[in-house]
């Protein structure tokens, strides 16, 4: 299992978010700490598509839910055995790799069974009485040969699959005969023997399948010839009459053994549902197969223990609430961000950057600045874009004296001007005119707590109101239906307008706290008008959590 670690904003990312996970990775990568991945857990927009493609950088990975699932802890490359295999060659893989079972997958990867080291020994170590199966063996005469590493003198038909019994001619001539004929199974047996000339007689004259001659001892030549006449394999073992025997058990095929009921899972299923399936489980592994049968993995419930080796880097939030689904089930390693806090509890202390300034891009090219690393251009210029986009080109109330020395320093280094950046930044399309409503209301959209209040604010910037007005009641019934999905105590969206400085409010939800909102209020078109304010984190959120703590008092 590989270890990933994921730079990644909130969802519905902005400019910002996307900026700063692509610049603190390639601040990671310069003060090598690895090769951290950029990641995003929304849809682009045109803006950030604008800044990106201005620098010739590509849009970070998708991952829209990092919830640890059955293919996050499966071993990849494992071990296996095919249906036709031997009890040999399975021991084989079990000793070499010190392993409890082994997958049975034929040469298209489907998967038909497992088999497991106690399986094998229940072949090997049959009830006493039941002697038969202590002397029955399931293969093939090539099979038998290629486990003895034996001589073959004559064989017949020697990739036939059949049951065969194996016996031992260690008794005189009289005694074996008297043996022999109370079971009418001479043409299953294999006969086992050393330099008794009579006993190999005897055998061949019976229509033995298989004649054995242990010891590596040389076989008379008219013995050779009325196996042949009599159409009996027979093969020189050099090995012992006692270890021959044992390994011809060994070359039987797996194939009865198998067995063909495993417990399954697919790679999407999550571990927190595998784990209640699994606990009174006795399987020794699971498989994870697709949908057709195919085995991808396997694991056991050792790796449900193991440390997630997906890890996160939080950049521009620090709540969980805005963090991609499931960040809660894996390792934070970093959180840096410029908002409020309402950071999710660690199992152990992680770096945590949180300053007050106007964007969390400014803070990675102030960490590249301290620590004196070379910066590229190009991400140069992608955090000039996350610092423009936050800051409103630092004309925005959030706009602090770090983000004018950064955004300046940054100028420098990339050879672009902030102004004309900002520029093709911001006309580069009308967000409402140019998506559905209810994309509109997630493209920027943070869900905020406050006591027991689940409620979301959502921000877009335009150069003026007039696609606002166009699109007044779509949007406003998106808004609604976004709570309702979210189950949310109120949404609000904040359109600002970029040119003017203000913006207009558009909330649904609780009527006491709609009325409890004190800015002018256009009830025909029912929206607030908020003159001077830009910023949700520094000027709305703060309102709103104090209007909702009257509200709760």
């Amino acid at each position: 299992m590989s270890e990933k670690t994921y730079i990644i904003g909130h969802k519905n990312p902005d400019a910002d978010a996307i900026c700063s996970a692509i610049g603190y990775a390639a601040y990671k990568s310069a003060k090598g700490e690895g090769q951290p991945i950029p990641a995003r857990c929304g849809n682009s927009n045109a803006r950030i598509e604008t800044i990106l493609s201005r620098f010739n950088v590509p849009l970070p990975e998708f991952i829209g839910d990092i919830t640890p699932r059955a293919q996050d802890i499966m071993v990849k490359n494992f071990k296996h055995v095919h249906p036709d295999s031997t009890c040999m060659e399975a021991l084989d893989i079990i000793d070499r790799y010190d392993l409890r079972i082994l997958p049975v997958v034929d040469e298209k990867g489907s998967l038909h069974g497992s088999i497991s080291i106690f399986d094998l020994g229940e072949h090997f170590i049959p009830k006493p009485k039941d002697e038969r199966s202590m002397r029955q063996v399931h293969t093939s005469m090539a099979n038998i040969v290629r486990a003895l590493n034996a001589e073959s003198l004559n064989l017949v038909e020697p990739d036939r699959v059949e049951d065969l019994y194996v016996r031992i001619g260690a008794m005189d001539i009289r005694s074996f005969g008297k043996y022999y004929e109370n079971e009418d199974l001479a043409h299953q047996s294999i006969i086992i023997v050393g330099d008794r000339y009579d006993i190999q007689q005897r055998s061949i004259q019976s229509g033995v399948r298989m004649l054995v001659i242990s010891g590596d001892l040389p076989v008379e030549e008219d013995v050779l010839e009325l196996a042949k006449e009599k159409g009996v394999s027979i093969v020189i073992s050099p090995h012992d009459s006692a270890t021959t025997s044992w390994i011809i058990r060994s070359a039987g095929r797996i194939d009865r053994m198998v067995k063909r009921k495993t417990v399954n899972f697919g790679p999407e299923e999550k571990l927190t549902t595998i784990r209640r399936k699994i606990a009174s489980s006795d399987a020794a592994a699971f498989m994870v197969v697709d949908e057709q049968n195919n085995l991808l993995g396997l694991f056991t419930k050792t790796d449900l223990i193991k440390p997630i080796q997906t890890k996160l880097i939080l950049v521009d939030h620090n709540e969980l609430s805005q963090a991609v689904p499931g960040a809660e089930q894996v390792q934070i390693l970093e959180i840096v961000d410029h908002h409020r806090l309402g950071n999710p509890p660690t199992q152990q202390p992680i770096a945590f950057i949180n300053l007050p300034v106007g964007s969390t891009s400014t803070i990675v090219a102030e960490l590249f600045q301290k620590d004196r690393l070379t910066l590229e251009p190009s991400i140069a210029g992608i955090l000039m874009g996350g610092i423009i986009s936050d800051t409103l080109n630092l004309k925005g109330p959030t706009t602090t004296q770090t983000d004018v020395q950064i955004l300046g320093w940054l100028e420098s280094i990339a050879g672009e001007s902030a102004d004309k950046l900002a520029d093709e930044i911001f006309s580069a399309g009308s967000l409402i005119k140019s998506e559905e409503p209810e994309n509109v209301v997630r493209s920027d959209f943070k869900i905020y707590h406050e006591g027991d209040f689940r409620f979301s604010v959502s921000q877009v910037e335009e150069l003026g109101f007039d696609n606002l007005w166009e699109h007044r009641k779509t949007l406003d019934d998106a808004l609604e239906s976004v709570r309702k999905k979210e189950n949310l105590f109120f949404s609000a969206m904040l359109v600002t307008n970029i040119n003017t400085q203000n913006s207009l409010l558009l909330i649904r939800g609780d009527e006491g706290i709609i009325d409890s909102i004190t800015y002018p209020h256009h009830a025909a078109d029912d929206i607030f008008e908020l003159k001077g304010i830009v910023s949700r984190k520094k000027q709305l959120i703060p309102y709103l959590t104090g209007i909702i703590r009257q509200f709760s008092n």
